[in-house]
C-alpha cells in the first residue's frame, strides 16, 4: 500500500491520507496509515503519528520519524502553534461571510453511539471560519480550529447549522464526508509546511461553489 507523500525530510513525513482510511487498525480490519510505516523508515524504533484524522477525513497527517521530532511536534499541537487549515463543503449557508465558533464540546454517548455536544463544562474548542464560495444549498467554507478537540470541525459546523456534507453523526450522510485537511504549518527549525491535493470526491461540490482547482 502506497499513500501519497506531500512532504519529507529526516525528521518528518506528512502523508495525504485518503479518506476513509484509518490511521491505527481497528477491530473491524481494513487498510491504517500504520500498515505503511515500514516503507516509511528501517530504523528500529519508529515511526510515530504526530497527531490523528478521523477516518473519513482527508488530507495533511504529519508522521514523524525521529523520537526528538515527534516531542517537538507533540509540544506545538499541544500549545496551539500548529496552523492548521481545513476545507469543507456544507449543508446551507451560513449568515455571515466569516466568524468564529466559540463552543466547548463534550462527548456524549447514547443507543445511536457517541458524538461531541456543546456544552459549557466540555472542554474549550474555537474555530475560525470562513465561506470561500456558495452555491444553492450549500457552502464552501475554509476552517482554522485553534484548538484540537475530536470531531471539532464536525461540531462546530452542526453549530452554525451548516453540518458537512455526507456526515452521518452531525448531519444527514448520504455520502462521502466533504471535509479536507488542507494545510498544515508545525513551527519547528526548519518549519514543516504542506497543503493537500482536493480528492475526487469533493471535486464536483467545491466546483460548484466556485472553486477552479485542478
Amino acid at each position: 500500500m502506497q499513500i501519497p507523500i506531500l512532504f519529507q525530510d529526516p525528521r518528518v513525513v506528512v502523508l495525504d491520507k485518503p479518506a476513509g482510511m484509518k490511521v491505527h487498525p481497528g477491530p473491524g480490519g481494513g487498510p491504517s496509515v500504520e500498515d505503511c510505516f515500514p516503507a516509511l523508515s528501517r530504523r528500529r524504533d519508529g515511526p510515530w503519528l504526530a497527531h490523528r484524522l478521523d477516518a473519513d477525513t482527508a488530507g495533511c497527517l504529519v508522521v514523524a520519524l525521529r523520537r526528538a521530532a515527534l516531542h517537538a511536534a507533540q509540544a506545538a499541537f499541544a500549545e496551539g502553534r500548529v496552523e492548521k487549515t481545513y476545507w469543507a463543503v456544507v449543508r446551507g449557508n451560513p449568515a455571515a461571510d466569516s466568524g468564529t465558533v466559540d463552543a466547548a464540546l463534550r462527548k456524549h454517548t447514547d443507543r445511536q453511539g457517541w458524538r461531541m455536544v456543546p456544552d459549557p463544562a466540555g472542554q474549550p474548542a474555537r474555530t475560525d471560519w470562513q465561506v470561500m464560495g456558495r452555491a444553492e444549498g450549500m457552502a464552501w467554507l475554509e476552517l482554522r480550529p485553534r484548538t484540537g478537540r475530536t470531531h471539532q470541525i464536525r461540531a462546530h459546523a452542526a453549530v452554525l447549522a451548516c453540518p458537512l456534507l455526507g456526515d452521518p453523526v452531525y448531519g444527514a450522510g448520504g455520502g462521502p464526508l466533504h471535509l479536507l485537511a488542507r494545510a498544515i504549518r508545525l513551527p519547528l527549525d526548519p518549519p514543516i509546511a504542506a497543503t493537500a491535493p482536493v480528492p475526487a470526491h469533493m471535486r464536483e461540490a467545491l466546483r460548484a461553489c466556485g472553486w477552479h482547482g485542478e
